[in-house]
């Protein structure tokens, strides 16, 4: 089942979110294809620049809920493999949040060099209201874009961040009208794609590499976090009300 689609536009990679019934929800199946889209164009050299956006009204809604507490095959990489390749990736990575962006939806720009949103778009890290803690290294990367107060908040209240927002606390670098973005995007992107490869990759690595094992080392520990409070008493009850379409009681937990 296809979850993304791949456009190339000269040396500019198009990676599109292709789950608009289910607004871009990672799925296992979504993890392993975008793991490999970033391993493709790592190898590509015809590729200088991947941008990465959503197909339909999201950007992404996070992680598909649907698939939690189901039997599935193993994964061919998985969530650890797929953020390991994002933050390996050698080349310049560009997020065009087109709507919505929850969960990894939102931890995902924290791993891009440049985020550029639709002015009616929205952020959302709902770790604290699904009885969980934050992924994708956002523990590491918000603080350092965002400040420590803004980031904790963003982190542990469960709270949106508008577009305008976004661009303040260093989120991302523009909002710009929605019917513009990837028109905007492009024409940075191809900016970036006109310059010699060597270079851009060179100074992404001078910018990142002191940053990288700091990430890695967040992963795990999140990914740990995580382990130990998925089933748990806040947990359970957090996806009961999503079932049920209520707001969860957290009074008893």
């Amino acid at each position: 089942m296809q979850t993304l689609t791949i456009e190339d536009h000269g040396a500019v990679r198009v990676v599109v979110l292709d789950r608009p019934a289910a607004l871009n929800a990672f799925s296992a199946q979504l993890m392993d294809d975008l793991a490999d889209a970033f391993i493709d164009a790592a190898a590509d050299e015809r590729v200088k620049v991947l941008v990465l956006t959503g197909a339909g009204r999201a950007f992404s809604a996070g992680a598909d809920l649907g698939e939690m507490g189901t039997r599935l095959p193993p994964p061919k990489h998985g969530f650890a493999v797929m953020l390991d390749k994002i933050i390996d990736f050698p080349k310049p990575f560009m997020v065009a949040v087109n709507g919505i962006g929850v969960g990894i939806g939102a931890t995902i720009c924290g791993l891009a060099d440049l985020v550029l949103m639709a002015d009616s778009a929205r952020l959302k890290c709902p770790f604290s209201s699904l009885g969980l803690t934050a992924e994708a290294a956002s523990t590491v990367t918000f603080p350092r874009l965002m400040g420590r107060q803004q980031a904790t908040w963003f982190l542990l209240a469960s709270e949106w961040l508008t577009a305008e927002q976004c661009v303040a606390q260093g989120v991302a670098l523009e909002a710009v009208p929605a019917d513009t973005l990837m028109d905007h995007v492009m024409q940075r992107a191809q900016t970036l794609a006109a310059l010699p490869l060597a270079s851009l990759m060179m100074t992404k690595r001078l910018m990142l590499e002191p940053l990288r094992e700091e990430m890695r080392a967040a992963i795990k520990q999140e990914n740990a976090g995580l382990a130990s409070l998925v089933g748990g008493p806040a947990n359970k009850e957090a996806l009961a009300a999503f079932a049920e379409k209520r707001a969860p009681d957290f009074s008893g937990v």
